[in-house]
């Protein structure tokens, strides 16, 4: 399978690409993985969506064709998500709205918050409320908040502390629930079912 992990923070060196690289990292060596995409949304990079992004346009398919192709091509997600102000990032929404070929359709993905502090828990009920209808991304049960993350997942190899161990333990069982939804739901969408055509959005 192929694994996607998006990073959602705007800021070059934040703690969500810090959070992100080590999840790379953790499913480059499963056994289950072939390869990995990282998208890292630091400085904004992506337009700000518009009508024009469902229509043939030269400036559409030159930004974001390559992404989709990359996101069309995996089979479930990794959504890193810091909390800003309670809320997720503008440029992590504005990639939902621009997921709209069937990129994330029926493909599983597990949601990471990040926190500086104790928070965390807005991200995870924000984009489970918001970000799935139209895309058709399924989020697994499981979740993982990592909060005070300026002390965790800091060297890759050697955790630094009971947290430090007990945040990289929870993210191995999450990655490995997510590895298995990937291959179930793999099977729905080679069953016919889906018809993106008919039907490209959610009620």
């Amino acid at each position: 399978m192929k694994l996607a992990v998006i990073s959602g923070s705007h800021r070059n060196g934040s703690e969500s690409g810090k959070v992100a690289r080590y999840v790379q990292q953790q499913l480059a060596s499963a056994a289950d993985v072939s390869s990995t995409y990282a998208l890292d949304l630091a400085d904004n990079p992506l337009p700000l969506w518009d009508p024009e992004v469902r229509q043939p346009s030269e400036r559409w398919e030159r930004v974001w064709s390559p992404i989709s192709a990359e996101l069309t091509a995996s089979d479930a997600f990794v959504i890193v998500a810091p909390e800003w102000g309670g809320m997720v990032p503008a440029g992590l929404k504005n990639f939902f709205l621009l997921c709209t070929r069937g990129e994330l359709a029926h493909k599983p993905a597990l949601l990471v918050a990040v926190s500086s502090g104790t928070g965390g828990a807005y991200p995870i009920a924000e984009l489970r409320m918001s970000s799935y209808k139209n895309t058709y991304v399924c989020y697994i049960p499981d979740h993982v908040i990592v909060r005070s993350v300026t002390g965790l997942l800091n060297d890759p190899a050697t955790p630094q502390s009971q947290d430090d161990e007990r945040i990289r333990a929870r993210l191995r069982y999450a990655l490995g629930v997510l590895l298995q939804y990937g291959k179930a739901l793999q099977q729905v969408r080679e069953s016919g079912a889906i018809d993106l055509a008919r039907y490209p959005f959610g009620m």
